[in-house]
This record gives structure tokens, sequence and C-alpha cells, in this order.
């Protein structure tokens, strides 16, 4: 297949196109991300009195390290090739831990399937700290950080930054994508070299780049059409209790049925990950409580 190279800036990117004019793949400066195209697909939630639905043709991959330039047509092609293979992009790989999602396996372990937020405590409320894990309760071992042990409690579960961890590092870490796919891990912040531990430190640290910088206030929602794309981390101050700093992240997943700018996340209210309004409505336009709590994006 012909690809032609289009340059763009504010971010830098290559925005590619086949011998049509199609566009087929947007690769950022500095960033694992790649957003291709590939067959149109609806993802669908109930959100207890009705459903949620997401419907876009937007694909998302991460390249083997930052982006460069310029594109690897071999890995664009491999990529592609998933698509319509229906290859798990991360977007597929994020449902597959939603409420009642059916249990996936590798071997004898336990990779994929409804995922909790975190076990309770001697409260009644969920405890956060479920890494990825701890979700396949196996220790981990670090290259700089050393061994990570996996909480018996808190196998089969998934807190908002391990959630991210588990679909964009552990689960594309494996094999039969069908081309190379890698976000390096790391417990202790790494910056721009690997994806952190903590939700803030996933802003702060994170690789990729900072696309809509934490003001303190609200995202505007001409900011979100200006400078948010399918698959970008979005970040909230949704708790009171620990002042300013960042305490939540999701990943933009597309516009949903109504024209509303869409996310999922793992989340207490809910016991897990979910795109749907339980606990809150999931999108970030608005004055709905994570719509006023949403302060910036890193594009992985």
């Amino acid at each position: 297949m012909a690809f032609q190279s289009i340059h763009q800036s504010n971010p830098e990117r290559v925005e590619v196109r086949d011998e049509t004019d199609q566009w087929v793949a947007t690769f950022t400066v500095g960033c694992h991300t790649a957003t291709l195209a590939g067959p149109e697909r609806t993802f669908r939630e109930d959100n207890g009195s009705g459903v949620v639905e997401v419907t876009n043709a937007v694909w998302v991959r991460s390249v083997p390290g930052p982006f460069a330039g310029p594109v690897d047509a071999r890995w664009l092609e491999l990529a592609l090739a998933a698509n319509f293979a229906q290859v798990p992009d991360v977007l597929s790989l994020a449902m597959q831990y939603l409420k009642n999602a059916p249990t996936i396996v590798l071997g004898d372990l336990r990779i994929a399937g409804d995922a909790s937020y975190g076990p309770l405590d001697a409260h009644g409320k969920r405890q956060e700290g479920s890494d990825f894990n701890d979700y396949l309760g196996l220790p981990w071992l670090y290259a700089s950080d050393g061994r990570d042990p996996a909480e018996a409690s808190q196998r089969g579960c998934l807190d908002c930054s391990g959630y991210m961890r588990m679909i964009w590092g552990y689960r594309h870490q494996l094999p039969g994508s069908g081309y190379p796919d890698r976000v390096a891990l790391s417990l202790a912040p790494r910056a721009g070299l690997s994806l952190p531990r903590r939700a803030f430190r996933q802003y702060t640290d994170g690789p990729g780049s900072i696309l809509v910088p934490d003001t303190g206030v609200q995202v505007l929602v001409e900011a979100i059409e200006s400078s948010v794309s399918i698959g970008d981390l979005v970040f909230f101050d949704a708790s009171e209790d620990d002042g300013d700093r960042l305490d939540h992240v999701g990943m933009y997943i597309g516009r949903d049925s109504q024209g509303a700018h869409r996310f999922i996340s793992s989340r207490k209210t809910v016991d897990g990950p979910t795109f749907a309004d339980v606990g809150g409505k999931s999108v970030l336009d608005g004055a709905g409580l994570y719509a006023k709590a949403f302060r910036g994006t890193r594009r992985i």
C-alpha cells in the first residue's frame, strides 16, 4: 500500500493518507499512541436506565517507542491489518473489564473479565491500591523498582490508574498482536519513560505529551474539541480531601450517540470500569461531576 505523510503542528504530528487520499493514521511526535482507521464499531454499556453507545471507526494502538518520524510503513501495514482482523486495540481491551464482561484466560491465568475497583475496608468503602498485578494475582518484578507482591484481597480488582496500566502496559505486552506494541511500566516515576503507578504521576511523569495542561479549573469544551483525541488519558480533581492534586484518570473513547464526549475509567461508586453514568456522568463536557472536575490530558 502506498502512503503519503502530511506534517501538522499544534501538536506536532504526522497524518498518513492512502493513495485515494483517505485518512489511515495519525502519529504524534514524542508519543507512543497511533490512531488508525479500521472497521466501524459500537461500544455499549447499560447505565441502569438505558444503554450508552459510542460508535466510531478509530482504533488506537501503541508504536514500539516514542514517535520521532518517519512513519514505519511496515508497522503501519501490520497494525492496519490487525484492525481489520479484529485484533483488540486499547479500546477493545478496556471493554474487557466492564461489569459482566466474560472471563478471558491465558493458560490458567485470568487476564480479563469483570473487574472490581477494590475490596471493601472496615467502613464499607472501596479501597484504592489495586494494580494490574493484583488483578492477576501475580508478583511483579520491575527492573528499576524491585519486586511488587500481589495483594490477595485485591485479586480481580483494578483502581483507576491500575486499570490504565493493565490496558496500556500488561495487556499490550502479550504476544499475538501481529505487530510490535509496548508501553513500559514502573512503580516510581521515570519521567517520560514509563507509565507510573499513581494517577497524578501519570499526568506529570508519564510517557508522551501533555496536550491539555492542568490550570486548576474545568477544561472548556473548546479545548476538548480541538485538543483531545480518542485514546488520550484524561485527568480529574474529583475528590475534596486531597487538595488540588489530580486524583482520577480515565481514557477518552469518543462521542456518544448524544454527541457528548465520553471517557472510560474504574470508579469506586460503580465498583469497577465503566463509561456509563452510574455515580456520575462519564462525560467530559457539561456540568456533571466529572466534567466539572476535568483538568487535563496526556497522550501516551
